[in-house]
């Protein structure tokens, strides 16, 4: 899903995940957003380093599966997975929480810490980080066969590959 954002509608400023940006108008500068508490940094999912887009005018950021786009009032919080939080107002406080006990952790399956965002400000959540969709394909590839058959882009060279 691309996103399209007005910078001077948000006050001139979107905090994103790093690697989102896709392109921008004349009047907009990429850098970087460096995380402040030092747990969101180590267990952020995306570190320390996030990119800050400001400027005057349209920027396009990236984000896979579904998008939910929410307007959180002053104090209003919402839990979610780390790697699903694809773009931020800096108004917006983000911190890192653990998930749950040990054993949540441990068995849950959606990993040790969860984004805790607090408005006022606006936020948008990905189902289907880049990560996820890589590892769902991976985890589907097959891993039997010659490297020969039909539709191969490896062929001969694929037998050479793993010595068959």
């Amino acid at each position: 899903t691309i996103i399209p954002v007005h910078l001077p509608d948000l006050g001139g400023e979107l905090i994103c995940q790093k690697d989102s940006f896709l392109a921008a108008a004349k009047g907009v500068s990429v850098g970087i957003a460096l995380q402040k508490r030092i747990m969101t940094g180590l267990f952020g999912g995306e570190g320390f380093i996030m990119q800050r887009l400001e400027g005057t005018g349209w920027v396009f950021v990236h984000a896979g599966g579904t998008l939910i786009e929410r307007e959180l009032a002053a104090g209003e919080e919402l839990h979610v997975d780390t790697g699903c939080v694809v773009a931020y107002t800096p108004s917006v406080d983000f911190e890192i929480e653990r998930a749950g006990n040990i054993k949540s952790m441990i068995f849950g399956g959606e990993g040790v810490f969860f984004a805790h965002l607090k408005g006022p400000g606006k936020v948008w959540i990905q189902s289907m980080p880049f990560s996820r969709l890589a590892g769902r394909i991976l985890a589907n590839v097959p891993v039997t066969g010659s490297g020969q058959g039909e539709g191969s882009a490896l062929g001969p060279l694929g037998s050479i590959m793993r010595g068959s």
